[in-house]
């Protein structure tokens, strides 16, 4: 599991702007912004209200969330999975990115009704991008073949800070 930095009341604040709602379930931040700002918050396997929840990696950053709405939108999630049937060393490398992505959930805490599902169609589809890009920030290069794919179509993202200061 990738080393988690515990949220701070601005961060609460900043993830509130970004998502437009209150955030439930903060584990941790995963992955920040080169500006600084939360890009990717873990979720706990459970909701406060008990609800189970697979969405571990939690993809924040507004510019990176429009872009990865608009890869998907462009067919990539089709092209992504129709090359997963094709290519067993990718293949293989998707279904070890579903393994390393189900570990740091139950790293957690275990929920028996999400048990054996990951997010984002892991590990014989792609679903989302959002998902997938947010797991591979998180974790890092080199764990999951597509969210590296998809971090990399989506360019520089970061280069306009996610929220202007008020």
């Amino acid at each position: 599991m990738p080393d988690l930095e515990a949220a701070t009341e601005a961060d609460v604040a900043t993830l509130r702007a970004q998502l437009g709602r209150e955030p439930r379930g903060i584990a941790g931040i995963a992955w920040r912004c080169p500006c600084g700002k939360p890009g990717v918050v873990a979720t706990e396997p459970r909701l406060p209200d008990g609800t189970p929840f697979p969405t571990t990696y939690y993809l924040t950053c507004p510019r990176a969330t429009s872009a990865c709405s608009t890869l998907e939108a462009s067919g990539l999630m089709a092209e992504m999975t129709g090359r997963l049937a094709d290519d067993e060393e990718l293949a293989a490398g998707y279904r070890a990115a579903h393994e390393a992505y189900l570990a740091d959930r139950a790293a957690l805490g275990e929920v028996p009704e999400i048990e054996g599902i990951s997010a984002g169609g892991m590990p014989t589809r792609v679903k989302c991008l959002h998902v997938l890009v947010g797991h591979a920030l998180a974790a890092g290069p080199g764990v999951n073949p597509l969210g590296d794919e998809a971090v990399d179509a989506l360019g520089a993202f970061w280069e306009r800070p996610c929220l202007e200061e008020h």
